[in-house]
C-alpha cells in the first residue's frame, strides 16, 4: 500500500537545471533507502544516486559533480537535482523506495518522469 509519486521531469537545454521529487505514501511504516535510477530507450535500467534514511549517498559515476541526492523524512519524500545537464542525460528518471510494512521490506518503483535534454 505505498505509491511513489514523481514530479519535475521536463525539457531543458544543456547547461540547463531540474528538480525532480518523489513523494510516498499509503500506508507503512519505515523508508530505509530512496533513490533515482534512469532508462534509456531499449536500455537497462540503471542506478543514478540512492540516499539513506540516515543520509548515506551513493551515485552513478556519470552523475558524480552533477547531480544531488536529498530527502526529507518528515515528508517522505527524495528529490535529485540535475545541474549542468547534457543530452545524454536525456531519460526516463524513475523513483525507487526500500519500505518497511508489516515487519517485511519490500520495494517499489515510481511511474517514472521524462527529462529530455536538447543540445
Amino acid at each position: 500500500q505505498v505509491t511513489l509519486v514523481e514530479s519535475g521531469g521536463d525539457s531543458v537545454q544543456a547547461g540547463g537545471s531540474l528538480r525532480l521529487s518523489c513523494a510516498a505514501s499509503g500506508s507503512f511504516g519505515t523508508i530505509y533507502n530512496m533513490g533515482w535510477y534512469r532508462q534509456f530507450p531499449g536500455k537497462q535500467r540503471d542506478l543514478v544516486a540512492s540516499i539513506s534514511r540516515l543520509g548515506i549517498i551513493n551515485y552513478a559515476d556519470s552523475v558524480k559533480g552533477r547531480f544531488t541526492i536529498s530527502r526529507d523524512n518528515a515528508k517522505n519524500t527524495v528529490y535529485l537535482e540535475l545541474n549542468s545537464l547534457v543530452p545524454e542525460d536525456t531519460a526516463v528518471y524513475y523513483c525507487h523506495a526500500d519500505v518497511n510494512i508489516a515487519a517485511r521490506t519490500d520495494n517499489y518503483w515510481g511511474q517514472g518522469t521524462q527529462v529530455t535534454v536538447s543540445s
